[in-house]
């Protein structure tokens, strides 16, 4: 039997690593030339580790039952879930009143007997992690001291924020003993796992299969979060599938994604047998109340001054501008904090600490300009934020219009109902053909602006 561990200094310690890894891996970056992007796994990351809460989504959930006998229903507090006492105290411990939209649909499923098997996507910030976590404390039996549920992760970091949440939930639970099966947890030859949870990667869980540290024929519930993630490394993909083949039939599968296309949902179908699938239809951005713009420029100092010319008339709150390159970026920074004016720079060199360090002070007002590149695109919510500048108008890998980047970047302002400007730079006929593709995309006419006329400028403020 493995010693008692204290999950939740345990969580602190790992989390202190992590700190370490990240500063490790945060080797300087030379293609300041090439977009800025970071993979899915840092984006997903980032999303989580910025909501302040759940995002309140009221849209349709959408149901399809690959079983007609599974039973199927919906709650509308946590207390109807018969939940052992001691975690439903650790979920209304950590603030949850009622259930969210996508656990309300979810959780019966994942919590029936017999169990059920579930492929559940829904938009970050809506509880997915807790319903999982949820479900995974509720299945174990504390009297058997060996692993009972997998949880795999894309990465070490999003591990610890899984973990993070078990240990939340579960901090009154006590005789329930997790672990972290990630990069720097090492055992001797021959050890065998006591602990009933296991959050790790795929890389490290089959290098423990192969060790034969526990039994993964006896593990009852695997969950794959992040799918979508997943998907979009190769690796990943057959290291799930090769952990896959080693669980027992009888294991519920639990497969989570924050994104739901076709190559997602086949390979969903590989891993799990006759399952229900829950959808949440997303929150759709909206170009209603967000005036758009452009403005024809010849050089990047044009650009700049017309940067200039627009912050300095709009009696604006907060602005952020997205350019293509870090080097742009930098340049640009560089330029308006030399004019006297409070600038922050996001962008793909940060690690997901600093972005968020960043995007803080940015919430705060301690900067009024966010220059930023693709990373700080979607889900991003700053109340105060009434105009975006697309300093370089966003493109795909094939120098196509980038529609779907540019609503969410555009939808970074006219939030919370109230009124937003969009300003697109154009300084070429190649970037004027972006724009008559975006115009035609979303049917909607960007009005030509001349920044200097300040009175032209003034009118789109009111």
């Amino acid at each position: 039997m493995s010693q008692k561990v204290d999950w939740a200094n345990y969580v602190a310690q790992t989390e202190n690593k992590f700190s370490a890894f990240s500063v490790q891996d945060n080797q300087q970056k030379s293609e300041d030339e090439a977009t800025d992007s970071y993979n899915p796994a840092d984006d997903s990351l980032f999303v989580k580790m910025i909501r302040k809460g759940l995002v309140d989504n009221n849209n349709d959930i959408e149901v399809q039952r690959k079983d007609p006998k599974s039973p199927l229903y919906s709650v509308k507090s946590f207390d109807a879930l018969n939940l052992k006492p001691n975690l439903l105290k650790g979920v209304y411990d950590m603030g949850f009143e009622a259930p969210s939209r996508i656990q309300e649909t979810a959780l019966p499923t994942l919590l029936a007997d017999p169990c059920q098997n579930l492929i559940a996507q829904a938009q970050s910030g809506t509880g997915k992690t807790a319903a999982f976590v949820l479900a995974m404390l509720s299945r174990v039996d504390p009297k058997i001291p060996y692993p009972q549920v997998l949880c795999l992760s894309p990465t070490y970091e999003l591990a610890i924020q899984t973990g993070e949440v078990a240990a939340k939930m579960g901090k009154f639970c006590t005789e329930i003993e997790m672990r972290f099966a990630v990069r720097g947890e090492e055992f001797p030859r021959g050890s065998k796992l006591t602990e009933h949870i296991l959050i790790g990667t795929p890389g490290k869980v089959l290098d423990w299969i192969r060790f034969k540290f526990f039994d993964i024929q006896k593990i009852k519930v695997f969950v794959l979060d992040e799918a979508d993630v997943m998907i979009a490394q190769q690796g990943h993909q057959d290291q799930c599938i090769r952990i896959h083949k080693e669980l027992s039939p009888s294991c519920q599968m639990m497969f989570f994604s924050a994104t739901y296309n076709q190559e997602v949902m086949e390979f969903a179908e590989l891993i799990v047998k006759n399952p229900i699938i829950i959808r949440l239809r997303r929150e759709e951005e909206s170009l209603d109340n967000i005036a758009q713009y452009y403005v024809r420029c010849m050089t990047a100092e044009s650009k700049y001054n017309a940067v200039i010319n627009i912050y300095g008339t709009l009696g604006v709150g907060q602005a952020i501008i997205f350019c293509r390159t870090r080097k742009t970026a930098s340049w640009l920074a560089q330029k308006m904090s030399g004019e006297g004016h409070a600038v922050a720079v996001l962008n793909g060199d940060l690690t997901v600490e600093q972005r968020i360090d960043v995007l803080d002070r940015f919430r705060e007002g301690k900067e009024k300009v966010l220059i930023t590149t693709n990373v700080l695109s979607r889900g991003i919510d700053v109340e105060q934020v009434t105009i975006v500048v697309n300093f370089d108008l966003p493109v795909d890998v094939q120098g196509r219009a980038d529609c779907e980047t540019y609503l969410h970047r555009i939808g970074r302002t006219g939030r919370f109902g109230k009124k937003g400007i969009a300003i697109n730079l154009v300084d070429s006929e190649g970037s004027m053909q972006i724009l008559k593709e975006i115009e035609s995309h979303f049917g909607r006419k960007i009005n030509c602006l001349d920044t200097e006329n300040s009175e032209e400028i003034e009118r789109i403020g009111q």
